[in-house]
Parts: C-alpha cells; sequence; structure tokens
C-alpha cells in the first residue's frame, strides 16, 4: 500500500491507496515543530483507527511545504517503514515541464494539483487550491505549468478581520441565503462565501483569458465544496487532487 501526504501550512492530508483505489483518507493539523517519533505516533494512530498498522505501508509519498516535516517524514519512512519515501521537488521525475523563469520556486503541492488534473482532462486548465492561501495553476494546452496566482486563503481573512476589527468576531464558514445580510454574521459570511467565489470567478477569467482555448476549471482544498457551488467557473470539486498526483508521480519515478 502507497502512503501519500501532502503537508500544507495549515492542514496535513494523507491517504493510503491500494493499487488506484484510495482506501483511507485522512485531514490533521500540521504541526511545525513535531518531530519523527510524534509524527510515526500520529500515523500509528491514524492508521489503527481504520483497523491498519504501520506494517500495511510498503512505500510512501509527500510534498511538504514546511522543511522540517519533510525531514520527519524521511525518517519515519525509514525507520518505521523501512523504505526511503519520495519527497516530491527538485531532481524527483514529475512529467510537468514547468515553464516559468525559477521551476524551484513552484510548490510540490501544485506540481501535484497539475499532473492529476492532466489526468483527468487535457490542457488548458486552471486548477483552483482552497487552502491556507488559495492557489490558481495555469496549465497550457500542451500540457505545462505555466505560472498562476496566489490569494490569501478565506480562513486567513476571516481570521484577520476577526482580530483587527474589534465589533467582528469569528463566523462559521457557510453561505447566508441572500448576498444582503441582515446581521453582523450574515453580512461577514456574504463577504466571504460570495466575496471570495467572485474572486475566484474573476481571476479564472483573465486566467482563461491568457491560456486561450476552453480551458477547464478544477478545484480542490479543504474549502473547495464551501465557495466553489458559488462560483460559475468552476466545473468540478476533486477533493483528494493532491494525494491523487502524489500517486501518479510516485509511479512515474517506479517507472523510472
Amino acid at each position: 500500500m502507497l502512503l501519500a501526504i501532502d503537508v500544507g501550512n495549515t492542514q496535513t492530508v494523507a491517504g493510503l491507496y491500494e493499487g488506484e483505489a484510495l482506501v483511507e483518507h485522512w485531514r490533521t493539523a500540521s504541526v511545525r515543530s513535531q518531530t519523527a517519533d510524534e509524527l510515526a505516533v500520529e500515523l500509528q494512530g491514524l492508521l489503527a483507527v481504520r483497523g491498519r498498522s504501520l506494517t500495511d505501508v510498503t512505500a510512501s509519498v509527500a510534498s511538504s511545504g514546511v522543511p522540517q516535516l519533510a525531514t520527519a517524514l524521511r525518517q519515519v519512512a525509514r525507520v518505521q517503514f523501512g523504505h526511503e519515501a519520495l519527497i516530491v521537488g527538485p531532481g524527483v521525475e514529475t512529467g510537468l515541464e514547468l515553464r516559468v523563469p525559477v521551476p524551484d520556486e513552484v510548490g510540490a503541492d501544485r506540481i501535484a494539483n497539475s499532473v492529476a488534473a492532466l489526468s483527468l482532462r487535457p490542457g488548458p486548465l486552471v486548477v483552483v487550491d482552497f487552502g491556507t492561501a488559495i492557489n490558481f495553476d495555469a496549465v497550457s494546452a500542451d500540457g505545462a505549468f505555466v505560472g498562476g496566482a496566489i490569494a490569501p486563503g478565506l480562513e486567513v481573512a476571516v481570521n484577520a478581520l476577526g482580530e483587527r476589527a474589534a465589533r467582528l468576531f469569528g463566523i462559521e464558514l457557510r453561505a447566508p441565503d441572500r448576498a444582503i445580510g441582515t446581521t453582523t454574521a450574515e453580512n461577514m459570511q456574504s463577504g466571504a462565501i460570495f466575496g471570495y467565489a467572485g474572486l475566484v470567478d474573476g481571476l479564472v477569467r483573465r486566467f482563461q483569458a491568457e491560456l486561450g482555448g476552453d480551458a477547464g476549471v478544477i478545484a480542490t482544498g479543504g474549502l473547495a465544496t464551501v465557495v466553489a457551488p458559488h462560483c460559475e467557473t468552476i466545473e468540478r470539486v476533486e477533493p483528494w487532487l493532491t494525494l491523487e498526483g502524489l500517486r501518479l508521480i510516485w509511479l512515474r519515478n517506479q517507472a523510472s
């Protein structure tokens, strides 16, 4: 079984694959200071909850936006799993051309998302990842990553608003019944959900105009299911897109 892990700045998403099938998946908080031993205990607990164990994992692949956690993942793979983890980064065969001035700046999660999106449909493509930041990734008609945009994430924006404005407060991230809210909570929900839907649609349309052709739009990330239903441009939501991209990259490196 292949363990795929995407370590983000706020959340870590993990999945266990049996062949092409994602048979288990988890979403946990990312802890930057977590040691290899602590990570091993966490993984052991997550697997045990589903009736599995560390010995079920025969291979592992990961992307990490937190360098110290990438090191911990490598140590866990060596000590607990008895193999070398594939950490997506420079030198790893992805099958994706990075047609940008500084390829090493492109995050491993963005590479994985683009790889997985191309497995679903040909380019041109726009991938929208709703995470700590909202990443917009552009894939050309011939299947190359050509750049993108980064916007503050929805939770980051709402939390910052609550911290800076004394009369505002934390809200449940859901769409209100109407854009014109009648309470402070509804006002904030409208600005957050409908406002971010407008931001997404605006950027996606600019991407589509620059990419040319009928660019497909795929969304992923923890809050994709909250915002995407209110967007006009998003065609489909794939919650586990990054994990699927990691699996495909792992496969390519087995064949090379």
